[in-house]
């Protein structure tokens, strides 16, 4: 089962603005009308429970959304890009590759984020009509869309957790409940893929559980199919936690080393999850050694655990855990989404984190030949599609844009003179204060 993996989504470039005038038969120097760029389209990640791995993004990594057209004379818009929606499971988080942060928590049917936001369109020219500049000769640049390299990474969404070391009866324990066929056998990693099943037992409420491969020492580091095991269960309401008290229990030692082992993984994984209730389970008791299995009862009863004994095979104990389960249940609320409420915007669909709307730049000093060459870097590309450097009012524009930018008291700092040269997206320009 493949349940994590890594994605590149960029969201279109928004279209440029028009840069046209009206012309008619009768009317030779009609004015600007040149039509807004259209809106990029937007890259957008889709919980589905048609879906249950993230196996499809095995071999597609790369997403990118249409974009907007270009700004129409006769002040049309441009044609808006088409977004791209991207089917993931329920259960997925969203996260950024590079600072990790977690940007969504999909953990409902048909919930939705734009997970790259698409380019807003530049202004046609008829925008920038004042009363002392009749006929602009420049429109504004499409931005660019977001683009970000994302980790996507599933975990299952069930009531009841299966706690335990391979081999102590949850996978059959699962068969006999649920109608889920699990592969049933006595060696290590009986299980080395999450099962789900739903439990309709006789005239019980039914709920969601969870078997995943077995926790062996070392899990919480990644030994075995530790990690794999851990991430499934974060989301699970209780655990059930499975101890074999039968002679022929194999891996973990004595019923009590082997609970305090799996408790002592769940939390060097996350202290929180000793936070979930635990029931535990006396499995294969047909087998056991009827005093085994009551000193091992009255020992967790006084750390207060509920226990039960059942058998799998004969269906002895299992009524009686399940109801307890389903009580249980009922006494725990909802679980919250594994989201920092601080990344969520207020509409819930849209949880993205624009950019800043002043551009962000740096300034490094080259000397080619016997000329200072100032280059500034940054994300410009919008700024640099706005501008006609062959009319003077577009020039004059684009230096008022970079003096609000805090460019030139930055290229000051820097100890530029007259005459220097200043790059910026590869166009260059003398400075002159």
């Amino acid at each position: 089962m493949i349940d994590q993996v890594q994605i590149y989504v960029k969201g279109g470039r928004g279209g440029h603005g028009g840069m046209t005038f009206h012309r008619a038969k009768y009317i030779p120097k009609g004015g600007p009308d040149g039509g807004n760029g259209g809106q990029g389209g937007s890259v957008i990640i889709q919980a589905t429970h048609s879906m249950r791995t993230l196996a499809p993004f095995k071999y597609k990594k790369k997403y990118q959304a249409t974009d907007g057209g270009d700004g129409i004379s006769n002040k049309r818009t441009g044609k808006n890009g088409e977004d791209i929606t991207i089917k993931v499971p329920v259960g997925t988080l969203v996260k950024d590759r590079t600072t990790g942060e977690i940007l969504a928590d999909l953990c409902e049917d048909d919930q939705k984020i734009i997970a790259a936001k698409g380019g807003r369109g530049g202004l046609g020219n008829y925008n920038f009509t004042t009363a002392t500049r009749q006929s602009p000769r420049f429109a504004q640049g499409g931005s660019k869309g977001e683009e970000r390299t994302l980790v996507l990474e599933l975990k299952l969404i069930a009531d009841v957790g299966l706690l335990g070391f391979p081999n102590v009866g949850k996978s059959t324990f699962l068969s006999v409940v649920t109608k889920a066929t699990p592969k049933i056998g006595n060696y290590p990693f009986t299980t080395i893929e999450p099962n789900l099943g739903v439990v309709e037992w006789k005239n019980f409420d039914s709920f969601v559980i969870e078997d995943v491969p077995g926790i062996i020492e070392g899990a919480s580091e990644g030994v075995g199919l530790g990690l794999r095991f851990l991430r499934h269960i974060e989301r699970t309401k209780l655990f059930l936690h499975f101890l074999d008290v039968s002679p022929t229990a194999v891996l973990g030692g004595e019923p009590l080393d082997c609970f305090d082992k799996i408790n002592a993984e769940l939390e060097a994984y996350d202290p929180r999850m000793l936070e979930k209730p635990q029931i535990v389970v006396l499995s294969k008791s047909d087998l056991a050694d009827p005093q085994l299995v009551s000193e091992v009862t009255q020992k967790l009863k006084a750390r207060h655990y509920p226990v039960f004994s059942i058998s799998s095979v004969t269906n002895d104990g299992i009524d009686q855990l399940l109801g307890y389960t389903i009580k249980t249940l009922k006494e725990i609320p909802d679980q919250k989404p594994i989201v920092n409420e601080n990344n969520i915007s207020s509409d819930v669909d849209r949880v993205y984190t624009l950019k800043p709307s002043q551009p962000q730049f740096s300034i490094e000093k080259h000397q080619r030949g016997a000329e200072n060459v100032y280059v500034v870097s940054g994300d410009f590309d919008q700024l640099i599609h706005s501008v006609n450097f062959d009319d003077l009012i577009s020039t004059r524009y684009f230096q008022r844009r970079l003096k609000e930018a805090g460019i030139f008291k930055a290229l000051e700092e820097k100890g530029i003179r007259d005459e220097d040269i200043v790059s910026i997206e590869g166009i260059e320009f003398e400075y002159f204060k």
